[in-house]
């Protein structure tokens, strides 16, 4: 047993590990003096050092599988594996340059932060001698995302072959709970940020329509600019660029400006298009005090030097530090404007009732998209698109199945997410500033602005409907229009092809008495399918409305004596709302889960193996229910009649559920078990 005298006895014990389960050096790995140029793009300014300019460069890489690379990094010592605090892995500079998995992890991070890769496999190895020595895998997936710890993976075994990669993949590949609790999470952290946003902006005067504007226009300006070939012709601003010169053609909004055009020019996106967006970005580099130096604000007082900046670069560092490196770390499914913009409405307009605008929560899109079915073949209208929330989750379902079908990167995965991009998702949005948030929010998330629509939906040419064919629709109305904003549905459906499926999430009262002329036109040419009664609280801290989804077959009429409806009751979701956020309370994400499934099956939902039966009365929150052609009996409590009158047990269920939430927030918290006793005997 040799001891290890420093870190080249570790890199040729890895060496000799990786060479021992068959793989070759400079064919399937490699070392840090053989770095493909693709790899180098990936790696640039990922170096460990404070400033983070030139290349890091892992130990060693392997690049032998497409799938995603692997990243290996060494430190000679079992005290130099790896550094964690309270949030996880450490993201310390001294931390990162010191510790094995935190190296690792940071090369991953910045990979994926490229552009260039969406997971990579970070691994840490120190070690004294090769019989005291670990291996510590994690599978990264996002550039801020706490990686998964890979825990049954200690050696290297797992990249001897296809197979055994292959497996590693299943293993590592995020369970659709971990996307679930991932989405949830993320929505809490970036509602923190909006916030803290929100009181920056409002602390610079700087009003709230324009507020949104100015972050969706920013986090244009930090994208890179890239060819077809993938290279990058001109990076995105950094909070360095932003220097604050005092020259008007130089000043900081009109640098960010300039450099939304350039993207927008080099996006090839339409004229037209780039002019409405362009006259909304303007807002930025209007006003020219804004570009002049002023007391720093403590929320970014940390990340500028000295004792001033301009107030757009004030408002820039905050974006680039806390919006944009995290937008790789989100759930895909996650409306980061759509987020952002229901913060900065709530202020301006307490709950947003006066305009009728309450964005759908990323969770609730995600729903209804399962709900459709929709697959990679879908074609998506949403004739009120907003800031894209419907079209963003059902892109994500989408190219999550055919990367799953062809193989992620490969040459046909690649061509249909293409199509799905430009031809098979379609948003019409009246309102300016809706518009150009829907269209930067598709062009972030690799660029599906290419059918979003400026102007009224039912304006739009006959051909522009007629040439798309869409085979499903998704909707949530504003629900100050006639009939709660009805119409748009009733609209839709005449704009699809028959057989497709549509969804609308909207007030109970639109099925209740209130849209009766929509309605009773709606099942003269199309089927009432399925009800489901969402929780009081849906959108909280937004708005306080009562809301239901319909959903509808397309093109076939209801018979009122034959075609039942499917009425289920979803308001115990397993989740909490209030002012400061949403909890977790009852199996949230198991519950969503199983809605699809008792969409499907009803009753018989038990049958499926994925279901969860024990969260579930099925008797009393599902029913197969006949409706009138009154258009006004569309809703769960017309069909099911509900005990109101609490008992003993819902009072029981309603403290254990509470007492069981108080009990794993102090124990995430770090509240021993003495100490939890004490809180709950004083409460």
């Amino acid at each position: 047993m040799i001891k290890f005298q420093d870190e080249r006895d570790v890199d040729r014990y890895v060496e000799s590990q990786l060479t021992n389960i068959g793989l070759e050096l400079k064919k399937d790995f490699n070392d840090q003096r053989n770095v493909s140029d693709y790899l180098k793009e990936a790696l640039r300014g990922s170096s460990k050092t404070e400033a983070k300019t030139g290349m890091g460069v892992p130990d060693f890489h392997v690049e032998k599988y497409k799938e995603l690379p692997v990243i290996i990094e060494n430190k000679v010592g079992l005290n130099r594996l790896q550094k964690l605090n309270k949030d996880g892995l450490s993201r310390n500079d001294k931390d990162v340059r010191d510790f094995a998995v935190n190296g690792a992890v940071f090369y991953a991070r910045n990979m994926i932060r490229s552009g260039k890769y969406d997971s990579v496999v970070a691994v840490g190895v120190s070690g004294d001698t090769s019989e005291n020595l670990k291996v510590v895998v994690y599978y990264v997936f996002g550039f801020d995302a706490e990686p998964k710890l890979m825990e049954s993976y200690t050696t290297f075994d797992f990249l001897e072959n296809k197979d055994t990669f292959k497996n590693f993949i299943a293993d590592a590949t995020l369970t659709e709970e971990e996307k679930h609790a991932l989405l949830i999470k993320s929505q809490e952290e970036l509602r923190i940020h909006a916030n803290s946003l929100n009181k920056l902006m409002n602390d610079h005067s700087i009003g709230v329509a324009e507020r949104v504007i100015y972050v969706s226009g920013m986090l244009l300006a930090m994208q890179d600019i890239v060819d077809k070939a993938g290279e990058t012709v001109l990076e995105g601003l950094t909070p360095a660029d932003v220097e604050g010169k005092q020259t008007e053609s130089h000043r900081d909004g009109v640098k960010i400006l300039t450099q939304i055009n350039e993207y927008l020019t080099n996006k090839n996106v339409p004229d037209n298009k780039k002019r409405l967006m362009l006259s909304s970005f303007d807002r930025i580099s209007i006003d020219g005090d804004r570009d002049k130096p002023t007391e720093l604000s403590p929320l970014v007082s940390k990340n500028i030097k000295g004792k001033s900046a301009t107030i757009t670069r004030q408002v820039f560092q905050y974006v680039y530090d806390n919006v944009f490196t995290k937008i790789e770390g989100t759930a895909g499914h996650l409306d980061i404007l759509g987020e952002m913009y229901s913060i900065f409405l709530k202020y301006a307009l307490g709950d947003g009732k006066e305009i009728g605008i309450v964005l759908t929560p990323p969770y609730i899109t995600k729903l209804m998209a399962q709900i459709l079915g929709i697959n990679k073949d879908s074609r998506v209208l949403d004739v009120a698109t907003g800031s894209a929330g419907f079209l963003i989750s059902c892109m994500e379902i989408m190219t999550q199945q055919v990367n799953e079908q062809y193989g992620k990167g490969t040459t046909r995965a690649n061509s249909k997410i293409d199509k799905i991009k430009n031809s098979q998702l379609m948003g019409i949005e009246r309102d300016s500033q809706m518009y150009t948030l829907a269209a930067t929010n598709m062009i972030m998330r690799g660029d599906g602005s290419a059918k979003i629509e400026k102007g009224s939906s039912f304006d739009q040419p006959e051909e522009l409907y007629k040439d798309f064919n869409a085979t499903a629709l998704l909707l949530n109305p504003p629900f100050t229009y006639s009939e709660n904003g009805m119409p748009f549905l009733t609209f839709g459906l005449r704009h699809m092809k028959k057989g497709g499926k549509a969804a609308i999430i909207i007030q109970d009262s639109a099925g209740s008495g209130r849209a009766v002329n929509s309605n009773q036109e709606i099942l003269r040419n199309n089927r009432l399918i399925a009800s489901i009664k969402m929780p009081v609280d849906l959108f909280l801290p937004y708005a306080g409305v009562q809301t239901s989804i319909y959903v509808v077959e397309v093109g076939t009429p209801h018979d009122f004596k034959r075609h039942s409806v499917r009425f289920i009751d979803f308001r115990q979701d397993g989740y909490k709302r209030t002012k400061r956020g949403i909890y977790e309370i009852d199996n949230p994400k198991e519950r969503y889960a199983d809605i699809p499934i008792i969409f499907d099956l009803g009753l018989n939902a038990a049958q499926n193996p994925d279901f969860h039966e024990g969260l579930w009365d099925l008797p009393a929150i599902c029913v197969d229910s006949l409706i009138t052609n009154s258009g006004a009996d569309w809703n769960f409590e017309q069909h099911k009649k509900v005990d109101s009158k609490p008992v003993e047990s819902d009072f029981k269920k309603t403290v254990g559920d509470y007492l069981a939430w108080e009990v794993s927030q102090l124990i995430k918290n770090g509240f021993t078990d003495s100490e939890v006793t004490d809180s709950l005997k004083k409460a």
